[in-house]
């Protein structure tokens, strides 16, 4: 596989895949988990041949899915918090939602700003650090607003968590980005990043 793939070096992943199930006499999916084992173990990289241009361009590629997911998660709180009967059906996913919002997605958000490359951590770190961070973060924001006029109650928790997931998150995808913008200048600079 790995003679393929350096025979096919500019190739998109469907041809690789598509030579390798001619040459190898394996199904596509066997030649699909092979590349991936291959990308995993170091051997090959994925490139995009045409990246985002532009901060806002980033924003709506699919590099950032997860934020995207983090928004409508938030979004499902807050519809579940304002919007939605307080009955049985809809409290179990107000409670499962409001632990995850306070449970993980503030932690996730900071460990994204802070560690925005896939390889810095692996995902069990990732989950362990956003859970702590997390258990870090919302007491910080609770003693903040004690001492506001707002008080501590569910409206100004819910706004300051949300302002501070969204912020932390939004951080992180333009980190992420610059990170993306200083891969490309390596490339077409002969650095191979």
């Amino acid at each position: 596989m790995l003679k393929i793939v350096k025979k096919n070096r500019e190739a998109r992943v469907d041809q690789v895949i598509e030579e390798a199930t001619i040459r190898l006499r394996v199904e596509r999916y066997e030649a699909a988990r092979l590349i991936y084992k291959l990308k995993d173990l170091g051997y090959i990289r994925f490139i995009d041949p045409n990246p985002p241009r532009s901060l806002l361009k980033y924003f709506f590629s699919s590099h950032v899915v997860w934020f995207w997911l983090l928004v409508g998660s938030v979004m499902m709180i807050f519809l579940l918090i304002y919007l939605m009967p307080q009955k049985p059906p809809f409290t179990y996913l107000r409670y499962g939602f409001g632990s995850l919002f306070v449970l993980y997605l503030p932690g996730a958000a900071l460990i994204e700003l802070l560690y925005p490359k896939p390889k810095d951590l692996s995902q069990l770190e990732r989950l362990a650090l956003s859970i702590g961070l997390s258990l870090a973060l919302v007491p910080l924001v609770g003693l903040i607003l004690n001492y506001t006029p707002w008080g501590i109650r569910l409206t100004p928790i819910f706004t300051s968590l949300s302002l501070l997931t969204l912020g932390l998150a939004s951080g992180a995808v333009a980190r992420k980005y610059s990170l993306l913008k200083l891969e490309i200048i390596s490339r077409r600079h002969g650095g191979g990043g």
